[in-house]
């Protein structure tokens, strides 16, 4: 498996700098936030976007994907979703970036087959724009469709290759979802896994990876049990905890409790 780490961990950070930790710390790929608080977003012209792939390219870095914040359960219109979205899409062919990440939104004032159907419509729609562009969507597992089992519903309504799941660990655990059942739903459909540590399910503040309660041993032990060979990125959430410590200083004993579970479940 390769390693990399979300620039939700560096808010607002150079691209020049996150490359240069990515390097420094042995990190073969990044994924990037795109919003429009960060350096990569769907508003940069042309000549921003060649820069961009210009960078990885001479860092030796890996551009796993763009965390966009579609909500595509979300109440509503569908046009503004897809426009949001196609955007992304744009975005991820003109930086060579495999997955663009989508969030599911469900509102409470929907049923749950209501949100599934609004989700589905919306990802079957995009997945033939996805197709053209050489691009794959990411339903992170997330709010509304928080465990593997939630994701599946909408992924198996969907059914294009061009649709797949992100595996938020943090998330499938605080749903109650087990990390065996977790991979059992989402395994046909896994584009990549992001990893991360809390205190609690009360006290969801980004902690060092192996000082936590989220079980990514046993996250690692499934995926190398059958053979997974894909990504696992550190999503450590600074941007919403400012008290968090500074992701940097931490980047080495993350890489290193990574190889450790890796090597011992090899």
């Amino acid at each position: 498996m390769k390693l990399a780490f979300s620039t939700l961990g560096v808010p607002g950070l150079p691209l020049t700098d996150v490359l240069g930790l990515a390097t420094a710390h042995a990190y073969h790929g990044v994924e990037l936030r795109a919003h429009p608080e960060e350096p990569v977003h769907p508003g940069l012209a042309p000549g921003e976007r060649a820069a961009v792939t210009a960078g990885f390219k001479e860092a030796g870095v890996e551009l796993l994907g763009l965390a966009g914040y579609a909500r595509v359960a979300a109440p509503g219109d569908d046009d503004a979703v897809l426009a949001e979205i196609r955007g992304l899409l744009d975005l991820a062919r003109d930086l060579g970036a495999p997955y663009v990440r989508v969030f599911p939104g469900g509102g409470t004032e929907q049923s749950v087959e209501e949100a599934d159907a609004t989700a589905a419509r919306r990802l079957g729609t995009a997945a033939e724009y996805a197709a053209d562009l050489g691009v794959r969507i990411l339903l992170e597992t997330h709010d509304s469709h928080r465990t593997g089992a939630d994701a599946m519903r909408v992924l198996g309504l969907v059914g294009h290759r061009r649709v797949g799941a992100l595996w938020d660990v943090m998330h499938t655990w605080l749903g109650g979802e087990q990390p065996a059942e977790s991979y059992l739903a989402l395994a046909p459909h896994l584009g990549y896994v992001q990893v991360k540590d809390i205190a609690s399910t009360d006290d969801t503040t980004p902690l060092p990876l192996g000082s936590g309660v989220l079980p990514l041993t046993e996250v690692v032990d499934v995926l190398s049990r059958h053979g997974w060979d894909g990504w696992l990125c550190w999503e450590y959430e600074k941007r919403w905890y400012e008290s968090a410590a500074p992701l940097p200083e931490l980047l080495d004993a993350g890489r290193e409790h990574l190889a450790r579970l890796l090597s011992d479940a090899a």
